[in-house]
């Protein structure tokens, strides 16, 4: 099968490689530089065909057009297995838009017993096709995603609750691009050792032997992508593509509420991998029943030698105690920490202070949580700030960014789910301490049937124990502490003891004191966080940016692996030399 396959296909692998081949060089050359570039363009006005009327563009048009022929039908994929169907419904387990309605969308249940053999019988193939081939067609399962971003974006939106600038970003081009950083990550790995060479070793008596070697990147076997609701593009396209551009089939368990974004990678990926030439079947996807913990049940398998997992630290703990015979990569919930001594520009750190709580109703894994500020006050541009006006100047940042219930909902998004609801109304109770500002609805002005909460600001005091045991949980959602601290640096202590403890991915320092600046670097150098220090306009804490910036260190309980560096990549494979004998002269 390699051998008609390597003489049917080469011009189809030779037309892939020439195609992609500028943009994988200028990935690899990112990721060692770190600069700003990216190949899919954040404009959204670029994608699709001219519309009218439309308020995002011809792009928006087709977009929602496309992902409302998706509505109410099955996605019909014929992969190995079937013995069943998930959804519509969520009693069925389908999806319902966290603006209000069912998606209505069943996906095909397959019985792993037939699933995972056919997936391993597809690997030699690929396997042999080589580290510039497996990157090419990547590239290109990226390249048609990236074509479909519109779609792409009102299926985050409807799944995860997005806003529609985030549902573009993170669940289309920035996700795209950290599918694109794997690939460059796992090619520069696999090609690190010559894939052939002659080697020549001279002898005492004059003459040398010559052995002909090589050395082939062996992949470990099945790989299982067990996702999340919040963002399942962005945090599963890193271990997607780093598996299967190392030579891995890849399983893709979606989570049972945002199935939809997955289910359009796998048949994107299926399409490309068949015009290629190589078996769709590499890719598939396992909807599962409701109940049925089928990531449990999959994780454990002998055939599955990787797992990636994103969400709760309860099942990364499950996983990395169970999966014995993976390598396991974790990214599990987050304590994010900020703290504020001083600033330059008070009203410009209120506002990038208060979008950055805001985005995304704070469910994201950078947004902030904590802000730290000391009882003395802070010293600012305007003069002293005791810690009540800085508390109070917050809750009235967030009041006038926010005022407005359309410009609220493009800010926030809609919540995730009743959980979320739950703790929003809990602070709001005053169980977890003082309210500063209150939480208000905001109605949506095309989706009455979505849930929209501003942040519920709380006061807490870090020298009260159930004020320490409450910032240290994390609260999902728009909930947000202003904690009273007895000086800068017992903020940075706290800071370092969250992350050693809670885990955290992004920490952020308001400073203009050289001291505190280099104190809080070496709590983060130490608990192993990113930091970030005196950010104003429009970049925010909350945000990373792909082949520049690495999202996770592996030093905290938040992760044990980073989106994305060479250690992400190359424990995928390992590779296998031949030696030739080649005479003597």
């Amino acid at each position: 099968m390699v051998a008609t396959q390597q003489q049917e296909d080469p011009h189809i692998w030779r037309d892939l490689i020439f195609r992609h081949r500028q943009t994988l060089d200028n990935a690899l050359e990112s990721v060692r530089t770190r600069a700003n570039w990216s190949p899919y363009s954040e404009d959204y006005r670029t994608y699709g065909k001219s519309g009218k009327n439309g308020k995002n563009g011809g792009a928006g048009d087709e977009g929602e057009t496309q992902f409302r022929r998706l509505l109410g039908r099955p996605w019909d994929v014929a992969q190995p297995g079937r013995d069943g169907t998930v959804g519509p419904g969520p009693d069925a387990g389908g999806e319902r838009s966290p603006y209000g309605p069912e998606l209505g969308i069943s996906y095909p249940h397959s019985d792993p017993d037939a699933l995972l053999p056919a997936m391993t019988a597809a690997i030699p193939a690929w396997r042999d096709a080589g580290p510039e081939v497996r990157a090419a067609v990547c590239v290109e399962i990226l390249h048609r995603i990236n074509m479909r971003s519109p779609e792409f974006t009102y299926a985050a939106m409807h799944t995860s609750g997005h806003n529609p600038v985030m549902a573009f970003h993170a669940g289309a081009v920035h996700a795209q691009d950290r599918g694109l950083e794997a690939v460059a990550h796992a090619y520069a790995e696999q090609t690190r050792l010559p894939a052939a060479f002659r080697w020549r070793k001279p002898l005492g008596d004059g003459t040398a032997i010559n052995l002909d070697k090589t050395f082939t990147a062996v992949p470990l076997g099945i790989a299982l992508v067990v996702a999340g609701s919040v963002f399942p593009a962005w945090n599963s396209y890193a271990g997607l593509f780093a598996s299967l551009a190392t030579g891995n089939a890849v399983l893709v368990k979606p989570h049972p509420a945002a199935v939809l974004p997955l289910a359009l990678t796998v048949s994107v990926a299926r399409e490309a991998l068949g015009d290629a030439g190589f078996a769709p079947d590499l890719v598939c996807l396992a909807a599962e029943h409701p109940g049925e913990r089928l990531a449990a049940s999959l994780a454990t398998r002998p055939e599955v030698r990787i797992v990636d997992y994103a969400g709760g630290r309860d099942f990364a703990d499950w996983l990395t105690g169970n999966a014995r015979q993976a390598r396991v990569h974790t990214a599990t919930s987050a304590v994010n920490t900020l703290l504020v001594e001083s600033t330059a520009d008070y009203r410009d750190m209120l506002a990038n202070l208060a979008f950055s709580v805001s985005l995304y109703s704070g469910q994201l894994c950078t947004s902030p949580q904590n802000v730290l500020i000391p009882r003395a006050g802070i010293a600012t541009d305007e003069g002293h700030k005791t810690y009540a006006q800085v508390v109070d100047d917050l809750g009235a940042a967030l009041a006038d960014l926010l005022a407005d219930d359309a410009a609220a909902a493009a800010v926030l998004g809609a919540l995730l789910g009743p959980a979320v609801l739950a703790r929003v109304e809990r602070a709001m109770s005053g169980a977890l301490g003082e309210v500063a500002a209150p939480t208000r609805a905001v109605r949506h002005p095309e989706h009455p049937g979505a849930v929209i909460r501003t942040p519920v600001l709380v006061r807490l005091d870090a020298a009260r124990p159930a004020d320490r045991a409450t910032l240290l949980t994390e609260w999902l959602g728009p909930v947000v502490f202003a904690v009273a601290v007895g000086s800068p640096a017992e903020g940075i202590d706290l800071m370092a003891h969250t992350n050693r403890t809670c885990g955290a991915l992004s920490v952020g320092v308001y400073t203009r004191s050289r001291d505190v600046e280099e104190a809080a670097e070496k709590a983060c150098l130490d608990t192993g966080v990113m930091l970030s220090v005196n950010l104003m306009g429009n970049w925010y804490i909350s945000q990373s940016a792909v082949y520049s910036d690495l999202h996770g260190t592996a030093l905290n309980p938040a992760a044990n692996s980073v989106h994305c560096d060479a250690a992400f990549v190359a424990g995928r494979f390992r590779f296998v030399g031949v030696r030739r004998y080649g005479g003597a002269a």
